[in-house]
């Protein structure tokens, strides 16, 4: 597998395998998720219907913190090691992550309407969850704006790492300020959602796992094909009708 990682070609055709499969699997799993979501799920004693938008919100929340800790992985990597896939998968993940980030946020305003009475408000999950969504788009124009690859990537890497901090603090800023934001509902200790809601939003979250995964695969061959299309074997492969 690392092999696999390391060779441009063959991170190219492992993920043009993948893709497929994953598209599927998250269509597959968004339908039952979003069945369950609208006919099997219960009215919420308190929140009523607008509760649901909970599986579409907290997946996509969720994504947004993990493939912005998966951009500084890579990006540690490109620092420390110079290797260039780990680049490439840092560019590959960071206008997902951006998408998700969005997502929770156009969501959670929708939500917060009908729970806060207002779609916004300045506090403190949804301000760094905002600034979240601002390092992505500067490490995306970072990245753009520099002609150099190698300084883009160093530029790149330099942002993912420092922006990382504010991973934490998305994650704790309900238990460390007092917030309007409600705190989790899953934890070591347990969930305090009913059950069927749970399953719900763990097929959900499968879904989004899944659609990331797929999309940051596909979005890795096409930045393997414009980094590499000098090299020997693009050309070949072109050649072979393999592109």
């Amino acid at each position: 597998m690392i092999k696999t990682f390391n060779d441009p070609m063959l991170f190219y055709r492992f993920a043009g395998g993948a893709v497929k499969p994953l598209f599927c699997l998250a269509m597959l799993l968004a339908a039952v998720g979003l069945y369950m979501t609208f006919f099997v799920c219960p009215i919420d004693a308190t929140q009523g219907n607008s509760y649901r938008i909970l599986f579409i919100h907290v997946p996509a929340a969720w994504m947004s913190l993990l493939v912005y800790v998966l951009m500084a992985f890579f990006s540690l990597f490109t620092l420390a090691y110079g290797n260039r896939m780990s680049a490439v998968m840092a560019q590959a993940l960071a206008p997902t992550g951006a998408l998700m980030c969005f997502m929770a946020l156009f969501s959670g305003a929708f939500w917060g309407r009908p729970t806060w009475g207002a779609y916004w408000v300045w506090d403190a999950r949804l301000t760094s969850e905002l600034i979240l969504l601002f390092l992505y788009l500067g490490f995306m124009a970072l990245q753009s704006s520099i002609a150099d690859r190698r300084r883009a990537d160093s530029a790149g890497a330099v942002i993912a790492l420092v922006g990382v901090v504010n991973v934490p603090i998305i994650y704790f800023s309900v238990r460390w300020w007092n917030t309007l934001h409600q705190g989790a509902s899953i934890g070591a200790g347990g969930s305090s959602m009913a059950t069927i809601m749970l399953c719900t939003l763990l097929v959900m979250v499968g879904a989004f796992t899944c659609y990331g995964l797929a999309t940051v695969l596909a979005r890795s061959r096409s930045v393997i094909l414009e980094r590499e299309r000098r090299e020997n074997w693009a050309r070949k492969a072109a050649i072979k009708g393999e592109l």
